[in-house]
C-alpha cells in the first residue's frame, strides 16, 4: 500500500479521505496517514480516526508519502494554483484519487494531483488536467478539456467540446452547453446555465449566465 497525506484539513480532503476508505475495499491501494494543515487550530483534530499531524514541514518527514492536495472554495478559488505550488511537491509526489463508480471513456485522460467523487461519467476524449476536483454526480462529454486547478461541483452537465480553462470554478447544478470556451479564473455560479463563452477572471450566474462580478 501507498502511503498518502490530504492538504488541507477542508471539505474536499475529508470527502477523499472516505473515497479512498471505498476504494481500498475494491483492494488496497491507499495507506491514509491522515491529514496536514498549515492552521495551528487544526493540529490534533481528527476525522474518521485520521489525525491532522501538523503542518507542511510534515512533508519533509513524511518523505516517502504521496500528497493529494485539494484546497479551494468559491471565494478563494483564484488562490489554489499559488498555495498547491508553495508546496513545492514534485509532480511524481502527487496522488491521483477516483471512486470507483466514475465511468471513464474511450481515449480519456486525467492528470495527477486529481479528486474524481462519486459517480462521475467522462465520456470520449475527454481531457481533466492537473490539480483537479470534481464533485459528485457530474457529467463531461465528448472532447471537452478541463485546465488545470479547477474545481467542478457536483450534478454539473458539461457538453461536448467544452474547454474549461486553467483555475476556474464550476457551481454545482451548472449546465454548460456545447462548443464554449470558459476564460481562466473565471467562476460559475450555482445553477447556471451557460450558453456563451466567458472571459476571464470574473463571475457568472443565472440562466442564462450573466457577468456579475470580477473575480475576488
Amino acid at each position: 500500500m501507498k502511503q498518502l497525506l490530504l492538504f488541507p484539513f477542508n471539505g474536499n480532503a475529508r470527502e477523499a479521505a472516505s473515497i479512498i476508505e471505498e476504494s481500498n475495499a475494491f483492494g488496497d491501494e491507499w495507506e491514509l496517514l491522515g491529514f496536514i494543515d498549515d492552521a495551528p487550530e487544526h493540529v490534533g483534530k481528527k476525522f474518521g480516526g485520521y489525525p491532522v499531524l501538523g503542518g507542511r514541514e510534515k512533508l519533509r518527514h513524511y518523505a516517502e508519502a504521496y500528497i493529494l492536495a485539494v484546497p479551494g472554495r468559491p471565494e478563494n478559488f483564484c488562490a489554489r494554483a499559488a498555495l498547491i505550488q508553495s508546496l513545492q511537491i514534485p509532480p511524481a509526489r502527487f496522488a491521483t484519487v477516483i471512486h470507483p463508480s466514475v465511468a471513464i471513456g474511450i481515449e480519456t485522460t486525467v492528470g495527477y494531483n486529481t479528486l474524481i467523487m462519486n459517480n462521475c461519467v467522462l465520456t470520449a476524449n475527454v481531457t481533466v488536467g492537473n490539480h483537479v476536483v470534481i464533485l459528485p454526480n457530474t457529467v463531461v462529454a465528448h472532447d471537452s478539456c478541463l485546465g488545470d486547478y479547477s474545481l467542478v461541483g457536483s450534478n454539473v452537465s458539461i457538453s461536448g467540446g467544452v474547454t474549461v480553462a486553467e483555475n476556474c470554478y464550476i457551481g454545482s447544478g451548472s449546465k454548460l452547453i456545447q462548443e464554449i470556451r470558459i476564460g481562466e479564473q473565471t467562476l460559475v455560479g450555482l445553477g447556471s446555465v451557460v450558453v456563451n463563452n466567458l472571459p476571464p477572471k470574473a463571475v457568472f450566474a443565472g440562466n442564462p449566465a450573466r457577468r456579475i462580478k470580477a473575480a475576488p
